[in-house]
């Protein structure tokens, strides 16, 4: 048994037990346990989460994918930008990126005009930020690699011109 193969199974589903994992690893229980408590305390672990598919339950959440151009910082590079903009209850993740942006956001809200808000009233007027461009997300189909609805609800009406 090693950490990562624990690791792996418990990021496919939070809910397995110590006692599941180590059936499936033919491993101690007691000592999956422990490995488990201490990639937790070592923050290896950072969060336990359940994916929800938002579009069954209702429709007031918005997403967007925001791509931000900063310059860089003296001695902090983009970090401390980077922070400013993670700390934002709107930002549920943001990445450095390589490309012709250096930051992709993506940010949630209840509507689009809520998110525009966001970018211009928070997000653009940090200094640094040199540029956004907002991406709306429409639908999604696959969320931590996990397919969401069936081909059935993927399927959209023929159109005969």
């Amino acid at each position: 048994m090693s950490n990562k193969e624990i690791l792996c199974l418990l990021e496919k589903d939070a809910k397995l037990t110590p006692e599941q994992i180590a059936a499936m690893t033919g491993s101690n229980a007691t000592e999956v346990g422990q490995l488990i408590k201490q990639a937790e305390d070592d923050h290896i672990i950072v969060k336990y989460k359940t994916l929800i598919n938002w579009d069954k339950v209702s429709n007031n959440r918005v997403l967007a994918l925001v791509e931000v151009k900063i310059t860089p910082q003296r001695d902090v590079g983009f970090d401390a930008i980077a922070e400013r903009i993670y700390k934002f209850a709107e930002a549920r993740t943001v990445y450095l990126m390589s490309g012709t942006y250096d930051l992709a956001v993506l940010v949630e809200g209840h509507t689009m005009q809520e998110i525009a808000e966001f970018v211009t009233r928070k997000l653009a007027p940090i200094e640094g930020v040199t540029g956004t461009t907002s991406h709306f997300v429409l639908r999604c189909y696959k969320e931590d690699g996990e397919i969401l609805g069936t081909k059935e609800e993927a399927k959209r009406q023929a159109v005969f011109l």
